[in-house]
């Protein structure tokens, strides 16, 4: 829900802070004060169209910042709105704002920072239907009909089911035409498939021999250095030269010394260990390194055999991947289709079948989900006349059009064959015919002003339960219509307002009446310099105001405007009960 609404100036409005609580918010006061000013600016923050004459004159920009409150399903709705531009902040709430330059710029910001103003438009569409502002009525939105019948249906279990079934139907599609694409080039295929097989499977590669292959061949190719080396080394090391002793002679020497003069004076028994261990790892040097010198192989055959292997690798590497692990993985795909080829005529035939007992049970689910869709659709037509008489619009006439769509190799239901998705094969618009005789026509072709927002009331009162905008504004929606019907349309306002939060500008003191929350909205001159002025009206001064709003204020009207709230007071009382 809208929680609060802070505007700069926009138009005639210089400054105004807005908090907003659940329930029936109404707005009120003598034309061209501004109420529709504000309904202006909660559309700009929603993603409307703005331009440079809704600046304040004499400022640099105006601007308009709106916070709403999220929860359930909307929470995940937005979330997932959010999540890919990386906006995502404070779990729970949204903020929307946009600035609107005097120079014609807009800069439209989610949670605080710059984002696309259709971004803005799309998630304004998910949190408020401004009702008198066509761009924002999610009615008019014939591809959402659907939807908004299954859930004033109920028709969740059967919609699970139809999907269901629509997935498994098309996966099996799916394969079988995979399959089929597979099987007309078989042959060829089956050659190739064959062949790259048995060379990937002769070669039989390992994953990391191609490093152990150029490690051995470069040993090999340096088996003489090698050789040559080490046998240096270990001369030094442990056996000597005829005129040089080895090395580890001249450190026992040393140790054996330093032995000797620790025995004498312990200060040296330290260095003299030492030395001592320095010996034995020399030793051990010595042991390793005649280990390797023996180890050291001249076989240029050995050689020749590694780098035919490396040159084998090297080929298989840059057909079938650049990595012997890519290798081996288009190995066993290679033999996973292979094996799906041979067996191919096999399993068409299996899926072929299973196609058929799918289609029957996709069938099946459909005619079961739109013969609901069809109960639901009279009960709505109904139930929203019934609503449209209420509102004085008893020559009016609601359809549920429920209609198919043909389809080149679609669902045959019926000896017909018809497009379908994953809603099914129904297609729904809601019509309307205001005046007998004209014949119906879609919600967006009836008239703007309060005809529309009178209907748009009627569908969202019979729509309650099945529409999740948390928030419902409603401008001129008392136009042509008197106190009577002014009464039962505050009525519906109210009952709306207990699964919804409602806002509505009015000119009735009947539908003012059964506000939750009240606001007064009045011009001010400061200086030579006029401004929009809202407040939040007490018990009291909404009674002077209903007074005010039944004529010229004295006894009677004030009398008037008692009884009117006594009246809502008892309505309410019941509708509550």
């Amino acid at each position: 829900m809208l929680r609060e609404l802070s505007i700069r100036n926009f138009a005639i409005i210089e400054e105004l802070d807005l908090v907003f609580e659940p329930g029936l918010t109404i707005f009120t006061g003598e034309t061209g004060a501004g109420k529709s000013i504000i309904l202006d600016a909660l559309s700009a923050v929603l993603g409307g169209k703005v331009d440079d004459s809704l600046v304040r004159r004499g400022a640099e920009r105006a601007s308009v910042e709106a916070v709403f409150e999220l929860d359930g399903e909307l929470a995940e709705a937005i979330e997932a709105l959010l999540e890919p531009e990386g906006l995502n902040e404070e779990q729970g709430s949204l903020v929307l704002s946009r600035e609107i330059r005097a120079e014609g710029r807009s800069i439209a910001r989610v949670n605080g920072r710059a984002a696309a103003a259709s971004l803005q438009a799309e998630l304004g569409a998910l949190l408020v239907d401004l009702h008198g502002q066509s761009e924002h009525l999610s009615l008019l939105r014939e591809r959402h009909h659907l939807e908004l019948l299954d859930r004033y249906a109920h028709n969740e279990e059967a919609l699970s089911a139809w999907r269901g079934a629509y997935q498994s139907y098309r996966a099996l599609q799916a394969e079988l035409k995979a399959l089929r694409e597979l099987q007309a080039d078989a042959e060829a295929r089956l050659d190739l498939l064959r062949f790259q097989v048995q060379e990937i499977e002769a070669a039989k590669l390992k994953e990391g021999e191609e490093e152990e292959l150029r490690l051995e061949g470069k040993r090999l190719a340096n088996a003489e250095s090698l050789h040559s080396l080490s046998s240096e080394a270990l001369n030094c090391l442990d056996e000597g030269q005829p005129d040089a002793p080895a090395a580890s002679d001249l450190l026992g020497q040393a140790s054996h010394a330093l032995s000797q003069i620790a025995a004498i004076d312990p200060s040296l028994g330290g260095l003299a260990e030492r030395v001592e261990a320095s010996l034995a790892g020399l030793q051990d040097a010595g042991y390793e390194l005649r280990q390797y010198l023996e180890r050291i192989e001249f076989n240029p055959r050995r050689l020749d055999q590694i780098e035919e292997r490396l040159e084998l690798i090297k080929q298989l590497k840059r057909k079938y991947g650049g990595e012997i692990g890519r290798v081996i993985a288009h190995l066993e795909h290679n033999k996973a289709e292979l094996d799906k080829v041979e067996h191919s005529e096999e399993r068409i035939n299996e899926l072929e079948t299973a196609l058929i007992d799918a289609e029957g049970g996709l069938i099946t689910a459909g005619q079961v989900l739109s013969q609901r869709r069809k109960d639901a659709a009279q009960k709505l037509a109904a139930a929203i006349e019934a609503q449209l008489e209420a509102l004085s619009m008893r020559k009016a006439r609601f359809m549920v059009a429920l209609g198919t769509e043909s389809a080149a190799n679609g669902l045959k239901v019926d000896g017909q064959e018809l497009s379908f998705d994953a809603n099914g094969w129904d297609k729904a618009a809601f019509m309307v015919e205001t005046n007998p005789g004209e014949g119906y026509k879609p919600l967006v072709k009836v008239a703007s002003g309060g005809e529309t927002s009178r209907l748009m009331l009627a569908l969202k009162q019979a729509l309650a339960a099945a529409d999740r905008i948390p928030t419902l504004v409603f401008d001129e929606i008392d136009q042509g219509i008197g106190g009577r019907v002014g009464m039962v349309v505050g009525e519906m306002l109210w009952r709306l307002a207990q699964r919804h939060q409602v806002m509505c500008v009015t000119h009735l003191p009947q539908m003012a009446a059964f506000a939750d929350q009240h606001y007064k909205v009045s011009k001010a001159l400061h200086g030579e310099r006029t401004t929009t002025e809202l407040r939040n009206l007490t018990d009291e001064e909404r009674l002077q105001e209903l007074a005010a709003m039944s004529g010229p204020l004295g006894a009677g009207t004030l009398h008037s405007a008692t009884e009117i709230a006594t009246i809502v007071k008892e309505i309410k009382g019941k509708i509550s009960a």
